[in-house]
């Protein structure tokens, strides 16, 4: 019987897994969805948070899983909100963090893919994308892709047809996809 899946990803978030699944099978990486609360913890490392994530994603899927934690770090309010981007959205949305930008709108989307297997343990791939937060929210995008224009272009991630092909999630998923069909050989 053939596999159907070669990896889960571990969310309760379906948008995170829809653009992992179109990105992943772009790479003929064939990816589930095991939809789960995950233990967060409060760290200001995205790395921490990501391996704890993971670990506790393995001992529920029990099969070779990934996990995706992401921060936007907004260079005029020292790098708020980070690690604790999804409490913010959550809180106070992208209105709020508009409200809170000046006039140095810089920012960077760092995402950090963890990996986990019974062979291999956790593996951790990351990926940044410098930016900057946009003055109006554009576009009908989920989370902050509304809000972030990502250098050298003019519209925002919910407004680029492009977005899965140039994200901080792209790239830290292309790093995953690159070690893990190596791993197959």
């Amino acid at each position: 019987m053939q596999q159907l899946y070669d990896v889960f990803f571990a969310s309760s978030n379906r948008h995170k897994y829809t653009e992992a699944k179109k990105i992943l099978g772009n790479f003929g990486i064939r990816v589930g969805f095991f939809q789960c609360n995950l233990e967060e913890i409060q760290s200001n490392s995205l790395n921490k948070i990501a391996l704890k994530k993971v670990q506790n994603a393995f001992v529920q899927c029990k099969k070779p899983v990934i996990i995706e934690d992401d921060g936007i770090f907004i260079e005029s309010l020292k790098g708020f909100p980070g690690p604790f981007s999804s409490f913010v959205f959550k809180t106070i949305g992208n209105n709020g963090i508009l409200k809170l930008v000046s006039n140095n709108r810089k920012a960077v989307f760092q995402s950090v893919i963890g990996y986990h297997d019974k062979h291999n343990g956790s593996i951790l791939f990351k990926a940044s994308l410098e930016g900057k937060i946009s003055k109006l929210s554009k576009g009908k995008g989920w989370g902050y892709d509304p809000i972030f224009i990502p250098t050298g272009k003019k519209k925002t991630f919910a407004e680029l047809i492009e977005k899965n092909t140039i994200s901080h999630r792209y790239k830290a998923l292309k790093k995953f996809s690159s070690w893990f069909l190596r791993m197959q050989e």
